[in-house]
Parts: C-alpha cells; structure tokens; sequence
C-alpha cells in the first residue's frame, strides 16, 4: 500500500505493518488502520516514532517506548480492557505513549496516563486510559532526553 504522509511524503506500508484499531484512538475513533513509522535515517532506536493513520494520512502522532523516560513504567491495565488486541503475552507486547512537541521544545512531553497497547504478533492495538492518577498526562522529558543525549556523546568520545 502506497500512502502520501504529511511527515514522511509518499511511503510504502507493506501489508503485515499494518496494526488495527478496532475502536480508534482517543479522539479520533474512526481512525482503525495504523502502522509504526520512523525515520529511515535516524533509525528505530532514534527514540520518537509515528503512529500514521492509514485511514486520514495526513495524522501521524509521534511516539515512544515508556521505558526510555521512565525505566519503572508499569501501569496496571484492567483485563477487559485488553480484550480488543487477543491474546498476548510480554514477548509480543508493545506499549508505546504519545509524545506532545510544543513550539517551546523545552516543554516536550508524554502522556503516560493513555498508553497505546499493540499485540505484535496479532497486529491490533488498542489505546486505554488509566483508572490510577499514578502517571501524568503531560510528563516533562525534555531533561531527561537532553541527559541520555550526553551520555552517549560521553561513550563516543
């Protein structure tokens, strides 16, 4: 499947990439069809990734692996509901939090109370939002991002 994305331009999203939300996103329900993109140059571990809808091409939500700003991120998820993504477990698991990039880069952010949920290996996800206040909304990453970026200058030199 070709697309025309607002970020990447025109790309190629082989068919098993492409991850169904059966019930959407928060906020854009009518949205089901997704894939995980990155850029090509930066590589996967280049920390930010997109969600691209395959359904309105022109969304695509940039995300991250919880664990990268907060290595103890484990939030407990009710069963019901994970229903939507069949059955999983750790090994093909993939949890992924939005990330919120303000005109002030300073204040870039996660959302760690609407983590996305993908069962890899059956290709569905689901985006749920957490019953527990244990984790914010809009939580600062900037610092922590800036100290990851100078230890690997550190390990370089």
């Amino acid at each position: 499947m070709h697309i025309n994305t607002r970020v990447f331009g025109e790309i190629e999203i082989e068919d098993e990439k492409i991850i169904m939300f059966d019930n959407g996103i928060v906020g854009f329900p009518e949205m089901q069809r997704f894939a995980i993109v990155h850029d090509e140059e930066k590589g996967v571990n280049a920390g930010i990734r997109y969600l691209q809808s395959l359904d309105e091409t022109e969304f695509a939500m940039p995300v991250m692996d919880p664990l990268a700003v907060m290595p103890d991120y484990n939030p407990e998820v009710e069963d019901e509901l994970l229903k939507p993504i069949g059955d999983f477990n750790e090994e093909n698991l993939l949890v992924l939090v939005t990330v919120s990039v303000p005109r002030e880069i300073k204040k870039i952010s996660v959302n760690l109370q609407a983590p996305i949920i993908i069962n890899a290996e059956e290709k569905k996800g689901v985006q749920v939002i957490l019953e527990s206040g244990d984790y914010k909304v809009k939580y600062p990453i900037y610092d922590i991002l800036q100290g990851k970026k100078k230890s690997v200058e550190g390990e370089e030199n």
